[in-house]
């Protein structure tokens, strides 16, 4: 073992949290200890001076970062330019969301035609002074008279709706509480919406939404008639037998048919409900006060596959499912003949189908994931026959957009150098013609100064993962540049090409080059890649970006001590975990909002779904497979674990979270923050961890969703500064 370096001016006094060594858990016979068990409870007195210790020492390292002024100015530069979302149609009109550029949250507008005058429709901006409310879905009528809105605030996933008339901009009395995870679907009549909601927290009005950490249970469906109180609303479903399921209803476009996803955690399986809306005399209204459930039926009993409605004809319908299909088919069905399925459109070797949308009556515009990349396809509803292939470039589909009787199509892409393009694909002809309706420009922007490689780098068991590298052209292979590593790997979640404006920034004024890993665990190659990250293998998420890692300093891009790795939420739990295993690969480590402690994560808000990809420690096998890499039980001395290969110590670290992140809660990076101050920085003796080990905590703020423009950049000034003095990467004009 190589010698200790001495303690240097970048040695830091740390704000040691209070160990409560008394609190021990038994495991099936295993104790664990969890010393900052009290960090659970985000309103105690001694919660709330550990996270003011922890902003007055995050503050004072960012002060020393000589670019995060420059920075915060070229990213607030880059930011500002017009965004637009697909526009959608509803009724006659056209409706669509754009934010000018540096607004704190995006604008409905409403047009009667796509050469009409854009009128503002609903502002969020408006809600508050500070842009922390934000409009977290909406849904228009189907005459596209009323529109439905769901707004949350200081980033919570609780929603309450509200209600407001198109013509007038005139917002109805109908409220709706304590909505979350949750859709807005209209009936045909527009009367009504169904909505998703869970019970009224204890002290509900008393509640600041957002910080509480109890789970979320009993989740229930609901019908709400315009005009009238919460209270009245129509009871479409529950069950009390299994709380902790979660409950989606969805009309068909037609409005004959109201049907109901219900999912029993993250795992992509559900069953599958419908009820015939038509075959009610006095609608949904009239099952006012009855006590039980719509009269629903069942067309998938068992969570054996996810099965996704796309169109029917009359009781015969299409649906996308991974049913004896990793990569996922189309599939009909008649619900009068329940047992009898046949495939329209059969699974693919290679390709993901990821969406089917059908439109100009009897077309869809189907969706594949080839390598990472988007491929469309027009084919034959009835048959499933392809008829055209959409020409695209490389990259990620955005958004489709269309009805099934309207005969155009409205598609979104982007890609890495690609800020955002709408084509309108119109449908009249024998050739789909494809034209650009909107393409988003960011000023300062030159995208031929920059290239984009795809490369293929073998993992730990030889299986290939795909890369995605981003960098100015003409950069030399000889190790000097600077790298910062992306991640996610769970949930089935397909990290595909996208824009960023933080990340042009580093790339052109700090010369780094960005990398995305498309590690098992997500959905890049279907059901197989998702599993192979997940439950018992999900050391495979860990292996697959260490192995990346490793593949960016072999191939000459980067060294060890100039490679920064950064992921979010799942991908927050991927780079702890992996800083815990090699803490000799990284020079930093940004973890955003992540799931640190793998023993208790599924008793908190919507922990439990997660147990489809985790497990979960009440089960004795799944116990162990957790305690191996839980990042808040990992923390270890790598001075004395590495011996073998000298003097290592943990690179610098930002643990980021947010005071109302209600998803994953801040107890995840509180209690794993304290422990890594306390076993890596130990206030007994002068620690070899020079590095910086420090948390920038969010105010006003939750999981990410609904973040005001500002607090985006100034986060990114923040993070991406720390980076640049730990990597030591000086500015470039």
């Amino acid at each position: 073992m190589g010698s200790l370096p001495a303690i240097d001016e970048r040695s830091l006094t740390y704000p040691f949290a209070r160990r409560d060594e008394s609190v021990v858990d038994n495991y099936h016979g295993v104790d664990v200890p969890d010393p900052y068990r009290w960090l659970e409870d985000p309103d105690s007195k001694e919660t709330k001076e550990f996270v003011e210790k922890q902003v007055i020492l995050t503050d004072s390292v960012l002060k020393t970062c000589e670019i995060r002024d420059k920075l915060r100015e070229k990213l607030t530069k880059l930011f500002d330019f017009p965004k637009y979302n697909v526009p959608f149609r509803a009724g006659d009109k056209y409706f669509y969301f754009h934010n000018t550029g540096l607004q704190p949250q995006k604008v409905l507008h409403v047009q009667d035609s796509l050469d009409g005058k854009p009128e503002v429709l609903l502002d969020p901006n408006t809600l508050s002074e500070d842009g922390t409310v934000a409009l977290s879905m909406c849904a228009v009528s189907k005459d596209a008279k009323y529109l439905a809105y769901g707004i949350s605030s200081s980033g919570s996933d609780w929603v309450t709706v509200k209600v407001m008339r198109v013509e007038d901009k005139r917002d109805e009395p109908d409220t709706i509480s304590w909505v979350k995870f949750s859709n807005i679907s209209w009936t045909c009549d527009s009367k009504g919406f169904f909505y998703s909601r869970y019970p009224a927290p204890k002290n509900g009005e008393k509640l600041d939404a957002g910080r509480e950490t109890n789970a979320n249970l009993h989740q229930e469906v609901y019908y709400h008639s315009l005009g009238t109180d919460q209270s009245d609303d129509v009871l479409c479903w529950k069950d009390s037998e299994n709380p902790m399921h979660r409950h989606i209803a969805s009309v068909t476009e037609d409005g004959q048919y109201v049907l109901l996803y219900v999912f029993r955690n993250c795992d992509t399986v559900n069953q599958l409900y419908y009820c015939d809306l038509s075959a009610l005399p006095n609608g949904v209204a009239s099952y006012k006060g009855r006590g039980d459930a719509l009269p629903f039926s069942k067309l998938v009993e068992y969570f054996d596959a996810s099965y996704d409605y796309v169109a029917h004809n009359g009781t015969v319908f299409t649906l996308l499912t991974n049913k004896d299909a990793p990569k996922y088919k189309l599939v009909r069905v008649d619900l009068e003949n329940p047992d009898f399925w046949f495939d329209i459109i059969r699974e693919d070797e290679k390709d993901v189908l990821q969406s089917a949308v059908a439109v100009n009556e009897n077309q869809l515009v189907v969706n594949y994931l080839r390598d990472v990349k988007n491929v469309l396809q027009l084919r034959d509803l009835e048959s499933g026959a392809l008829l055209h292939h959409l020409p695209i470039d490389i990259s990620s589909v955005t958004g489709i957009s269309a009805r099934r009787k309207d005969d155009s199509v409205f598609i979104g892409f982007m890609n890495f150098l690609i800020p955002g393009l709408i084509y309108e694909c119109n449908l009249k002809g024998e050739i789909p013609e494809l034209k650009v309706f909107r393409e988003i420009i960011v000023p300062g922007f030159d995208r031929t100064e920059f290239q984009v490689n795809q490369v293929f780098g073998p993992s730990k068991d030889g299986v290939k993962i795909p890369m995605f590298i981003v960098a100015r052209k003409g950069i030399s292979l000889d190790g000097c540049n600077h790298c910062l590593l992306f991640g996610y790997g769970g949930f089935n979640v397909s990290m595909t090409p996208h824009f960023s404006a933080a990340r042009v920034v580093l790339a052109k004024h700090l010369g780094v080059v960005f990398c995305l890993a498309n590690i098992r665990g997500g959905g890049e190659y279907g059901e197989e890649w998702y599993k192979a990250g997940a439950l018992s293998k999900k050391q495979n998420c860990f292996d697959d970006f260490i192995s990346a890692a490793e593949y960016l300093v072999s191939a000459g891009y980067t060294q060890p001590h100039k490679l920064c790795i950064e992921g979010e939420s799942n991908g927050g739990l991927l780079v702890a975990a992996c800083i815990n295993q090699r803490p000799d690969l990284f020079g930093c480590g940004l973890a955003h909002v992540g799931v640190m402690d793998m023993l208790r994560f599924h008793r908190f808000t919507i922990g439990h779904a997660w147990t489809s990809d985790f497990g979960c420690s009440d089960k004795e096998e799944e116990f162990h497979w957790l305690i191996r890499y839980s990042p808040l039980h990992n923390v270890r001395r790598p001075w004395e674990q590495f011996a073998n290969i000298g003097f290592v110590q943990y690179p610098s670290i930002m643990l980021l979270t947010a005071d109302h992140d209600d998803r994953v809660v801040p107890l995840h990076s509180l209690k794993l923050l304290a422990t890594m101050q306390y076993v890596l920085c130990p206030s007994e003796e002068k620690s070899p961890q020079s590095n910086p080990i420090i948390g920038r905590i969010e105010r006003k703020a939750g999981h990410g969703c609904g973040r005001p423009t500002q607090k985006l950049i100034d986060e990114a000034a923040d993070r991406y500064a720390f980076m640049a003095k730990e990597l030591g990467a000086a500015w470039i004009q």
